[in-house]
């Protein structure tokens, strides 16, 4: 196991990490950031699906391209890569002697396909009785659709996502619209996270594994929070409303003289403020505009005549001025202005890793703060394989002959 230079949440555990892609990934990079040894095991030859999805790739000292693309990268950091083809006997071996030495199995296959290797839950089980074994599918070990495949994109339009995001039907550019990430699997991560960390505080107590079924479309119903208890309060069928807001006018998104700008003035004095700030402070004394009910049921007179009133100035005049008078407003900043914003280069989200292809690579840190056992990026996202040798030989015996058996016959 890695040594740890700063105590650590996590660093009493193992992860078996048997994922591609992201919903998987992303629940162990969270277990490696806090600290856990995470055995990341991968297909000989292309391993990780991502390794392939580029570009962009990490580029090396020279300005250019490795082979680890930036997908991979975002979601795999701080773990060890070893390769393994779980199709052979002998492979299969290896997964069952790694799961009888860790505390968690995290998978992403199709609902019984590890079964037919002897690595689904049950058999695992027989290695190590109180494993944690957390199974992450598209639509759930049971019901009529188990056996479909999952994906983010279908998953955010089943699910009811699309229909809540993206502009109003009645304007230019609306329809349904996907988030700009694979929002539904990063949540499934997420959520798959803490049920793990739950599991193992029951195992703590009372010393039993239990197996996980983690589904994409089960968060993703999930995740509509108040919109999903609102149609079943009312059974009204929530609409998209794109960047404004149903309930407070204004509440969205304007164009300014160079750019975009969020206003989300919530109450009758802070509009009074944005318009005044806008030197039309008639638009307050309006009879039309001068409550909140009122703005929001003539909206569509008031809106128009608040564009016309912002486009006038720039972004930064507008925040500076805004700010100034108290109205809630932010930038829309693309990703160069995100990272050298002065509040997240406070927090340190940006990292810089020194990478083993011979390059830094350039990371987003970890959110969470805390202050005994801060998150660590220990290691950068591992070169496909680069710990089978260390893995095998200090946690399973393997001697030199023993690995070099195994690649000739194409286990490793």
């Amino acid at each position: 196991m890695p040594n740890h230079s700063t105590p650590s949440a996590l660093g009493h555990l193992r992860i078996l990490d048997l994922t591609r892609v992201l919903a998987g990934p992303w629940c162990g990079q969270t277990f490696a950031d806090l600290g856990a040894d995470v055995i990341k095991i991968e297909r000989p030859g292309s391993g990780d699906d991502t390794r392939a999805w580029g570009p962009p790739y990490l580029r090396d000292a020279d300005g250019k391209d490795t082979t680890e693309a930036a997908y991979y990268l975002a979601a795999n950091r701080g773990k060890r890569s070893v390769t393994v083809d779980i199709t052979t006997i002998e492979g299969q071996h290896i997964i069952r002697q790694l799961a009888a030495r860790s505390d968690v199995v995290l998978e992403n296959y199709k609902v019984g396909q590890l079964e037919k290797y002897g690595l689904d839950y049950a058999s695992l089980k027989q290695v190590k009785p109180d494993l944690i074994y957390c199974s992450i599918t598209g639509f759930g070990q049971t019901g009529p659709y188990a056996q479909r495949p999952g994906y983010d994109f279908i998953i955010q339009g089943l699910g009811g996502f699309m229909s809540v995001t993206g502009e109003r039907d009645a304007l230019p550019g609306g329809g349904p619209q996907k988030a700009g990430i694979a929002i539904t699997d990063l949540m499934t991560g997420m959520y798959a996270t803490v049920a793990v960390l739950a599991a193992l505080s029951h195992r703590d107590r009372t010393g039993e594994g239990q197996a996980i079924d983690l589904a994409l479309l089960d968060v993703q119903v999930a995740m509509m929070a108040n919109m999903g208890t609102n149609y079943l309060a009312s059974d009204n069928i929530p609409q998209r409303w794109g960047n404004a807001h149903p309930n407070i006018v204004p509440y969205q998104t304007f164009a300014t003289a160079d750019g975009h700008l969020i206003v989300a003035a919530g109450n009758d004095r802070q509009y009074r403020n944005f318009v005044t700030a806008g030197d039309c402070a008639w638009l307050a004394d309006d009879t039309r505009f001068a409550t909140n009910p009122l703005r929001v049921r003539n909206r569509d007179v008031l809106v128009p005549l608040l564009a016309e009133m912002v486009v006038k100035r720039s972004k930064q005049d507008w925040l500076t001025l805004l700010e100034a008078a108290g109205v809630p407003c932010g930038p829309i900043n693309n990703l160069q202005e995100v990272f050298d914003n002065p509040q997240v280069v406070a927090r340190g989200l940006q990292i810089d890793m020194p990478h083993p292809a011979g390059a830094s690579a350039r990371l987003i840190a970890s959110p969470m703060r805390m202050s005994e056992t801060p998150p660590t990026c220990r290691s950068a996202p591992p070169l496909l394989g680069q710990h089978t040798d260390e893995v095998l030989a200090s946690l399973l015996g393997y001697s030199e002959a023993d690995l070099a058996q195994l690649r000739a016959q194409d286990v490793l």
